[in-house]
C-alpha cells in the first residue's frame, strides 16, 4: 500500500505556498493603486478598494434580485452586493474589480451596497 499522506501533505503545502504568493500579489497591486487595503478600510465612510471577485451570485433579498460577490485584496473579503441586478457584464469570480462606496455591517458581515465599479485588467 503506498504512502499517500506524504504526497497530501507536500500538496497541502504547495497550495498553501500558491495562495500565500496570489495574497502577496493582490496586496502590491492594491497599494501601487493607492487604493485602501479591505483589512483596513473603515466603516461608514466612503472608500476605494480592489480585488478579485472569489464568488458571485444570485442571491434575492426581500423579493428582489441582488447580485452577491464576495471581493478579495489578498488582507481580507467584503461582500458587494447590487440590489436590482440578476448580473452584470464583465461581473464573474477571477475577475479584477474596483468599487467604491461606504462600507456597512450587516449580520456581522461588512458589506458594499450598489458601489460604483472600475473592470481591471
Amino acid at each position: 500500500m503506498p504512502n499517500t499522506t506524504g504526497r497530501l501533505r507536500s500538496g497541502i503545502r504547495q497550495w498553501a505556498s500558491q495562495a500565500h504568493a496570489e495574497a502577496v500579489d493582490l496586496q502590491r497591486d492594491v497599494v501601487k493603486a493607492g487604493c485602501l487595503c479591505i483589512a483596513d478600510a473603515p466603516d461608514r465612510t466612503p472608500v476605494t478598494v480592489q480585488g478579485t471577485l472569489r464568488t458571485v451570485t444570485l442571491r434575492p433579498r426581500g423579493g428582489v434580485p441582488a447580485l452577491e460577490a464576495e471581493l478579495y485584496d489578498g488582507t481580507g473579503t467584503i461582500t458587494v452586493l447590487w440590489l436590482g441586478r440578476r448580473r452584470i457584464a464583465g461581473i464573474f469570480p477571477g475577475r479584477a474589480i474596483r468599487v467604491t462606496g461606504r462600507i456597512g455591517v450587516h449580520n456581522g458581515t461588512r458589506v458594499l451596497y450598489n458601489p460604483r465599479y472600475d473592470l481591471r485588467y
